[in-house]
């Protein structure tokens, strides 16, 4: 009997979610989410690139948010530059403090929208989020006056230096920023959910897992499983070693309410052959990585389905628990 498609894990888990998931409500939006709590899924990724073809999967997105991530940048005027419009609505979020605050000039989300992407100067004023992936990854604050941790890097360093080691772990979640642990003033408007990830070295085979906090399956997961799958093939390439499984663990994984439907139609198709990915053989360092590093070959997808962001959580409004995905 030939292996079931690699995709099914995905598809299962979803179906498990609209068959049994507990109906929750988030407290700042009031958006319905169905959950279940501690999942898994793996990708042998030697059985070809994780990228879901059940719906398109923004790839362009997937790459130049990677990058951005990787690069240590945490101004999403970057990614506006490319085209890239995933994180547009987090910026309004500090804009809107400050205008509260009488800093900035009081704008409506949708006139901050319109300028944001269209005036290189106001996005790069404006756009930078503090303590998010990008510069935890690389510009961990510390104690210590103009001192940072490069995470990315020691874990690379690690691996290289003690492939056996068991410690190389990147780890997103800080409490000092983060809910009402945090000061008010250095609370961060943005929750982290993909919030840490673990690299490990077994039989030549270099191995990735990422613990993600909360996960919206339907517009969420089909990125983060794309954009870990693909750091788990550069960080191979990087250290020595040829990519083996990316695992995907989840705390509260969930389907919207909103999406429903959306989700019901995606489970009616069948998966078509998984793409793969070629890397350029000459990055050999972090920073050698670029977005045209990477060839993505041979993905046919099903056509994409259209659902709406739920943009909640983190110190916006009420300090709750939330249910963002990116």
């Amino acid at each position: 009997m030939a292996n079931k498609h690699p995709e099914y894990q995905y598809l299962d888990l979803l179906q498990e979610i609209l068959d049994h998931g507990s109906r929750k409500v988030d407290q700042g939006t009031g958006d319905a989410s169905y959950s279940l709590f501690g999942k898994q899924i793996r990708f042998n990724l030697a059985e070809g690139f994780p990228l879901l073809t059940t719906k398109k999967v923004y790839w362009k997105g997937v790459l130049e948010e990677l990058y951005w991530f990787m690069s240590g940048n945490g101004n999403v005027s970057y990614l506006t530059e490319k085209g890239v419009h995933i994180w547009d609505d987090y910026p309004y979020r500090y804009y809107s403090k400050k205008a509260d605050a009488g800093e900035v000039e009081k704008m409506t989300k949708e006139e901050f929208l319109e300028k944001f992407n269209n005036d290189k100067e106001f996005a790069q004023a404006h756009g930078e989020l503090p303590k998010i992936y990008g510069e935890l990854w690389r510009r961990w604050p510390t104690r210590t006056p103009g001192k940072t941790i490069d995470q990315l890097k020691w874990v690379v360093d690690e691996v290289r230096q003690d492939p056996d080691c068991h410690n190389a772990i990147v780890n997103s979640w800080n409490p000092e920023y983060l809910y009402a642990m945090a000061d008010p003033k250095d609370a961060s408007l943005f929750p982290i959910c993909h919030n840490m990830y673990q690299i490990d070295q077994i039989d030549g085979k270099l191995h990735l897992q990422l613990y993600q906090r909360s996960a919206d399956i339907f517009l969420g997961v089909p990125f983060n499983i794309a954009s870990y799958a693909l750091l788990t093939i550069v960080l191979a390439q990087i250290t020595g070693y040829e990519p083996g499984d990316f695992v995907h663990t989840f705390g509260d994984v969930h389907v919207y309410e909103k999406h429903l439907e959306q989700a019901k139609e995606q489970l009616k198709r069948e998966p078509k052959p998984l793409p793969t990915i070629k890397l350029d053989p000459s990055v050999k360092e972090i920073a050698d990585f670029k977005p045209e590093s990477v060839q993505l070959i041979g993905y046919d997808p099903h056509p994409p389905i259209k659902a709406e962001l739920s943009v909640t959580g983190g110190a916006f409004g009420k300090q709750h628990g939330d249910n963002a995905s990116l």
